[in-house]
């Protein structure tokens, strides 16, 4: 094992991976990639062949799992030799799974019907294989989320109370796992199989070409030369490359190598520039047009299409990066920030130079919203697009035929952690079908609220971000909306309110201690404590913990309504997240009293309520807009007047 010092052995040293190891798990990473090209483009249906979606699920699956065993060892160490038991491990994979992609009907009918020895010994040989990569390659969280689900379902009808479920024997529970449409073969997989693999695949396209240095060239071009320009250029790097990847700490770590340093030469404390990065690079889960994983399931989940989803995050993911922008340029007044003291790109000659990097987005906008096409051809068309960096260079970096290979690969390798959690999804929501305990959850729920819809919203806040900690945002979003998103809509919430609800919460566990990944990514950056870098992002985004619930009163805050409602609950928002930024910060012309601090607050907060909610509201909007232009003029004028005096 890792770790063990002279008593290591051959199997565990670092960068020891035999070559026809490392060559067959990339060669299989880029053949899952291909499969769910051709797949999608239905490059079967040319030749007459008609396969069901099962099938094809197993047939990515099996790949997937053998290169997660001959690329990761037992101890969740990378890069090291392959021992004999994980090559079996990954050759019993692609047999089993091939097996059952070929003969996916007849198990289903027979097998599941009759519980044949066969597929009850596939069913359960799979469950441990996913059960086993999900460890090593999500590590042990999800693993022990996973497994309570696991465990409870043969033991759930000796449960007392709200928690008893219906009795599943073991064999039972092995075959339906398997073969059930509603567990590993389901939603989630499909969603991972299908959509989420042709987006990462356009990132990786995007990214091969030169698309990341184009962001952060824009990003510098555009915010730069303005006060805390650097706090700034990470907030537009990080929203950029986030809407593409998804993924908080990877933004973290992609774009934080050039901002953090940045934002700290230009006088940016250390905590201050780790939050401000995290809480950039997490809020790009929910920017549109991609908006990460969790989207694309939440879709699937609600049946309707993917873009009303995106047109549903626009408002709050707007009013997200809008607080985060003026805090820190609040920041920057108060402590003096310096300009950034280095050459910057021009935005003319960064568009000129890179206008192809935003083609593969006006592509992506116009399929999915007025061509109306489904995600995953969106993204191949948003692909294809992107071909002319092959005769288009940016800086220096140019698309090679030879880099598709490479681009296949990483795409393989990176969607591996996000199969093996849409996988496990299946089995949760498997096991909760199964055993009645969904329903039993959602009871409990809404019992432990009582009447109060608040309650009820505050209880759902605190276990979406408890559950969400140490978890990747898909996993998240998938158990939420498995446990928590009906309580809500039975308590008569809007389900497109009640699913952006959870993702929101379960995303803020990215920023919330104790186990904050985002935010300990950036620490590890700047080398400031971890925990109060987590801390002060919370600070910093304080939105994504007051719109959720906002949007669950009125969905104008969604772009659900009345077109009038919808204009003055904006404008109000927007209004009364300037006046709340100014609370949290402190500072306008000069710095403020705790109660000019606290007025603020209270202005902004008031502003920002729907003012349908209740009668009053309406009201409170008036005097929060209103106390808020008074207190600004009275700062404006005794900063005025101190200046005079000096």
């Amino acid at each position: 094992m890792a770790g063990q010092g002279q008593g290591d052995t051959p199997d565990t040293k670092a960068g020891s991976m035999q070559p026809w190891a490392r060559a067959t798990w990339r060669g299989l990473s880029a053949f899952m990639t291909l499969s769910a090209l051709l797949w999608n483009i239905d490059f079967l249906e040319w030749f007459g062949f008609a396969f069901v979606q099962e099938q094809y699920y197993a047939f990515v699956m099996a790949p997937a799992l053998a290169v997660v065993f001959l690329s990761i060892r037992l101890n969740r160490a990378e890069d090291t030799h392959v021992p004999w038991y994980d090559v079996l491990l990954a050759a019993v994979s692609l047999a089993a799974l091939f097996y059952i992609s070929a003969n996916f009907l007849h198990l289903r009918e027979f097998g599941l019907a009759e519980s044949t020895p066969l597929a009850i010994a596939l069913g359960a040989v799979v469950m441990v294989l996913v059960l086993d990569g999900l460890r090593r390659s999500a590590g042990y969280v999800m693993l022990a989320v996973a497994g309570v689900f696991v465990i409870y379902a043969p033991i759930g009808h000796l449960m007392p109370g709200d928690l008893v479920g219906i009795k599943v024997a073991p064999w039972q529970l092995a075959i339906n796992m398997g073969f059930n449409p509603n567990a590993l073969f389901g939603i989630p997989l499909q969603v991972g199989t299908t959509i989420v693999i042709m987006f990462i695949l356009m990132g990786q396209i995007l990214m091969k070409a030169g698309g990341g240095q184009f962001f952060t060239d824009l990003a510098m071009a555009t915010v730069g030369r303005r006060r805390g320009g650097a706090a700034k250029i990470s907030v537009v790097a990080s929203a950029l490359f986030g809407t593409v990847s998804g993924t908080a700490v990877s933004n973290v770590v992609t774009t934080g190598i050039i901002t953090i340093p940045l934002m700290q030469r230009a006088g940016y404390k250390a905590t201050h520039a780790g939050a401000i990065e995290s809480i950039a690079s997490t809020g790009g889960q929910f920017m549109p047009p991609i908006m990460g994983a969790a989207a694309f399931l939440m879709a699937e989940t609600l049946e309707i299409p993917y873009a009303e989803i995106a047109i549903a995050a626009l408002v709050p993911s707007l009013l997200y990066y809008f607080a985060v922008f003026i805090q820190v340029d609040l920041i920057a007044a108060r402590d003096d920030i310096k300009f950034i003291d280095q050459e910057l790109p021009r935005a003319r000659e960064v568009l000129r130079d890179g206008w192809h990097f935003v083609l593969p987005f006006v592509v992506l906008i116009y399929t999915l919203f007025e061509l109306n096409l489904p995600p995953e051809r969106a993204a191949i068309w948003s692909s294809a697009s992107l071909l002319i960096a092959f005769f288009k260079p940016y800086r220096g970096d140019r698309l090679k035929v030879g880099d598709l290979f490479e681009v296949f690969c990483s795409t393989g390798r990176i969607v591996i952690e996000l199969l093996m959690i849409t996988a496990t999804a299946g089995f949760v929501i498997g096991i909760l079908n199964l055993t009645g305990l969904g329903f039993s959850l959602t009871q409990m729920l809404v019992g432990m609220a009582g009447e109060s819809l608040v309650v009820l919203l505050l209880i759902s806040a605190m276990i979406c971000i408890v559950l969400g900690m140490g978890m990747p945002t898909l996993a998240i979003y998938v158990l939420l909306a498995a446990l928590i998103a009906p309580a809500i809509v039975e308590a008569g919430v809007e389900p497109m309110s009640a699913h952006l609800f959870i993702l929101y919460f379960g995303m803020m566990s990215m920023i919330t201690p104790p186990i904050a990944l985002a935010a300990f990514a950036a620490a590890t950056l700047t080398k400031a404590n971890p925990m109060t870098t987590g801390f002060v992002a919370m600070k910093f985004g304080w939105t994504a913990y007051f719109v959720p619930f906002l949007i669950v009163f009125s969905p104008t805050l969604i772009l659900i309504g009345d077109p009038k409602d919808i204009a003055i609950n904006v404008t109000t928002a927007i209004i009364g997240t300037f006046f709340a930024s100014l609370a949290v910060i402190g500072y306008l012309k000069r710095p403020m009293n705790p109660l000019i601090r606290l007025m603020f607050a209270a202005a902004g907060l008031s502003a920002m309520l729907p003012y349908e909610i209740f009668a009053q509201t309406a009201t409170m909007n008036i005097v929060g807009v209103g106390l808020g232009t008074l207190l600004i003029i009275y700062e404006v004028i005794k900063a005025r007047d101190a200046r005079s005096v000096v």
